[in-house]
């Protein structure tokens, strides 16, 4: 039944046939009358989310914007031919969760997956739940919600089917696509029902009849392969960057080389000359702090991107580079050697550190430096903005849709309602594409061009060098320990510039959010803690990144906790596990950390049994202590992030002349039941190919406030020929009455202190500053 889908196409009008369709805002009654004139079911639920007590704290979904929704009006239509079409509202980048999502509702729904259809919603939260994609939460927040969305679906059919009949509901169940009368075996499809099912009174979410985990035939099985796969190893697929409409011009944008900075004056007049483009057009820089906006700049509309780019090259830009004009990262880094010196603030204190540092048989201190790094997603930011007769359509591959809607709706002075924000695949996200600056950027240049649509494509140049970027931070750990060689006592100060930096320009320390990623939550049994956070300046735009601050924090913690083996004489494994203790359930708020990835301290506790039981299983799979070559080694580490476990064992060779090469990685999760195990083993390998990326030769420095590095030549992303021969991924079974964890970033914080304790198993030499680059090289 193509007529309803089409009648909610939000692709453009003269869009090619085969265009993806996506839903647009309408009305509920009105999308009751049209499906139910034309034989099809829509279920309209409309459960809100559940209301809590005004002075109890929101947790999971319930404390994001907007928080969840479960009703199928939003997300499930049934064609006369049996076809099921289930909207995804969060964005797909790579993690598979068009799959995921449309995979939990047709489980519950008992739809036969090959006649199951996917199409991607718009930026509209208050119709399908929060939309941001990111924080690694889809499914954890989103499991329950998709589940009952599929139940409901499932017993209204049930329910039609025995009308149908005028048997007892009791006697009928669906399978695989049909309704099913046990008694006598008759049986009705699910197209068959659509209309009858469409009239019912929606089942109140109390009485849903949810599936055992024995009975699901996709959750949990790995099965499931990528909805979108075939399209996009077949070219097909659809970035933000492929989107085409009649009459589209594109743009490329001259933005300040150093943040802060502004337009003093521009000569347009030898751009204008290059064939194909159209206008010149400046664009406002905006006041800091810098949240979303556009930096501003001198933009270039033309009739393709390639006379666009040339165009720009022939701009004549005279810029007044502002306050950040002195940043220089040798100089940055130096700062945040002393200020990690110094105490600062204390976020964390138990017992007496000092008074046990006193009294130690040893005192060990090292400090660990991680650059800036970029997201270099394979896909740069690219937006398409068209307006027409008062309202906005955007194109996009957006991690946050709502969040871009808002903020186009209020520069361009325009309602909310009249802002349709069509999300597109993205090729890679890691956080950058939360932010929709790109997109104000393509919506304040189609309104200068009267509402024609532009593109706007930012390059890999514009994108490592005009980005929003991962803290550079620098770490300074102390330990006491007695004469057997256990930590007495333990002293962390974390200097980093904080992401809030970006919203507010006196934003100085860290947040909790960066603090309780393995900082504040250091999980040992050690009887002395003080974590300390110094007031650190930011002097450029910091934001999230995949994993964001579990990276320094995991790098240092990891690396010291080898590095006091090594001075205990111990084996770092079993000196890891002793120090993470006997499993205990740690209160993360008798910590001090009041975040806790914005998850329930009671649902969500620090399991140190399953932290050592990811140790374990990574090293057990690993062959942990096995004899190598000459110059090889072995390095372990772990973390807890995004509440899901991830230890990780990696295997070095390095040569005579310090060529490091990675054999093997082990990595083992616990992230709880596995809703798609094929995805989270996905997931997994690509935070191992991302970590170390991270660790060898990734980095962003600042030289006269400008960034050095310019694209994938001196910005040094993993090639094939240096990923690790074999990447195994262990996933400890999990169990469905437990909650889920996140997947998406918790495998990339121990992959590089894994690395560099292999390094220094195999070399005796200690890396504790990143990226690695020629630090083992001989001479």
């Amino acid at each position: 039944m193509k007529a309803p889908l089409d009648s909610m196409n939000s692709a453009p009008s003269d869009a090619p046939p085969d265009s993806p369709p996506q839903f647009a805002n309408v009305s509920r009654r009105g999308f009751l009358v049209g499906m139910s004139a034309l034989g099809g079911l829509v279920l309209a639920v409309g459960f809100p989310a559940a209301s809590r007590a005004e002075d109890k704290p929101k947790y999971g979904a319930d404390g994001m914007a907007d928080g969840w929704v479960d009703d199928p009006l939003a997300f499930v239509s049934i064609g006369e031919d049996g076809t099921v079409t289930i909207v995804v509202h969060r964005s797909e980048m790579g993690q598979g969760v068009r799959t995921s999502m449309a995979m939990i509702v047709a489980d519950e729904l008992e739809a036969d997956w090959k006649r199951v259809r996917v199409v991607q919603a718009p930026g509209d939260q208050k119709r399908f739940g929060n939309q941001d994609t990111d924080g690694s939460r889809s499914t954890r927040h989103f499991f329950g919600p998709m589940r009952r969305v599929g139940a409901a679906a499932r017993t209204m059919l049930e329910t039609a089917a025995a009308a149908r009949w005028n048997v007892p509901v009791s006697e009928v169940e669906a399978r695989n696509h049909e309704v099913v009368h046990r008694p006598s075996g008759r049986r009705l499809g699910y197209g068959e029902l659509a209309y009858d099912a469409s009239k019912l009174p929606v089942p109140p979410r109390e009485t849903l009849r949810l599936k055992d985990p024995s009975q699901f035939r996709y959750i949990g099985k790995g099965d499931v392969k990528l909805i979108d796969g075939p399209d996009i190893v077949s070219g097909k697929a659809q970035y933000g960057i492929d989107t085409r409409l009649p009459g589209m011009l594109y743009a490329v944008v001259a933005r300040p080389p150093v943040y802060e900075g502004r337009v003093v004056k521009y000569d347009a007049t030898e751009a204008l000359r290059v064939p194909g483009v159209v206008r010149v057009v400046e664009i406002e820089s905006s006041q800091p702090p810098a949240q979303f906006n556009p930096l501003g700049g001198v933009a270039v509309i033309a009739r393709n991107t390639s006379a666009a780019i040339k165009g720009r090259e022939a701009l004549k830009i005279e810029w007044e580079d502002g306050p950040n004009r002195g940043y220089d990262s040798a100089t940055y880094k130096a700062m945040l050697e002393e200020l990690a010196r110094k105490p600062g603030k204390v976020v964390r204190n138990e017992g007496d550190v000092d008074a046990a540092m006193a009294r130690a048989a040893r005192r060990y201190e090292a400090e660990y430096y991680v650059p800036h790094h970029a997201h270099a997603t394979m896909e740069p930011p690219a937006a398409t903005v068209r307006i027409v007769d008062g309202k906005c359509e955007a194109w996009a591959g957006i991690q946050s849709p709502q969040t871009a809607r808002d903020l186009i709706a209020k520069r361009l002075g325009m309602p909310v309602e009249n802002v349709t924000v069509n999300v597109t695949l993205l090729g890679g996200g890691f956080g950058r594409k939360s932010k929709p600056d790109f997109m104000l950027e393509a919506a304040v240049l189609s309104k200068a061009m009267g509402g024609a649509p532009v593109k706007v494509t930012w390059t890999r140049e514009d994108d490592l060098r005009n980005s929003y970027y991962h803290t550079v931070s620098f770490q300074h750990l102390e330990a006491g320990l007695d004469a057997q060689g256990k930590p007495i006592a333990w002293l962390h100060r974390t200097a980093a510039p904080t992401i809030m930096s970006t919203f507010d320009a006196n934003a100085k320390n860290q947040a909790a959010f960066e603090l309780g990623m393995t900082a504040i939550n250091m999980p040992f049994v050690i009887p002395n803690v003080r974590i300390e956070d110094p007031e650190v300046p930011a002097q450029t735009r910091i934001g999230w990144f995949r994993s964001v601050s579990n990276i320094p924090h995991a790098f240092a913690v990891q690396s010291f906790v080898a590095e006091l083996a090594a001075a205990a004489g111990q084996d770092p494994k079993d000196f890891l596990l002793a120090l993470l203790g006997p499993p205990r359930r740690i209160d993360t708020r008798k910590q001090g950390d009041t975040w806790n990835y914005g998850e329930s301290p009671e649902r969500y506790v620090v399991d140190t049994g399953r932290l050592r039981g990811v140790v374990e299983t990574a090293a057990r799979e690993a062959g942990w202590g096995k004899t190598l070559p000459k110059g090889g080694g072995q390095g372990v580490a772990v973390a807890y992030s995004f509440v899901t476990y991830v230890a990780a064992v990696v295997q070095v060779a390095v040569d005579d002349t310090g060529e490091l090469s990675v054999p093997r990685v082990d990595i083992a999760v616990d992230c709880g039941a596995q809703i798609n195990p094929d995805r989270v083993r996905s997931q997994l390998e690509g935070a191992c190919i991302m970590g170390l990326t991270l660790a060898t030769g990734a980095e962003i420095t600042y030289k006269a406030g400008r960034v050095v590095q310019n694209n994938y030549g001196d910005y040094e992303v993993l090639r094939m020929a240096a990923a690790p021969r074999e990447i195994r991924v262990h996933m400890v079974p999990g169990n469905f009455d437990e909650p889920l964890g996140g997947v998406g970033e918790p495998g990339v914080p121990p992959i590089a202190p894994a690395l560099c304790n292999a390094i220094f198993a195999a070399t005796g030499k200690r890396i504790r500053s990143l990226p690695i680059h020629d630090q083992l090289k001989t001479a």
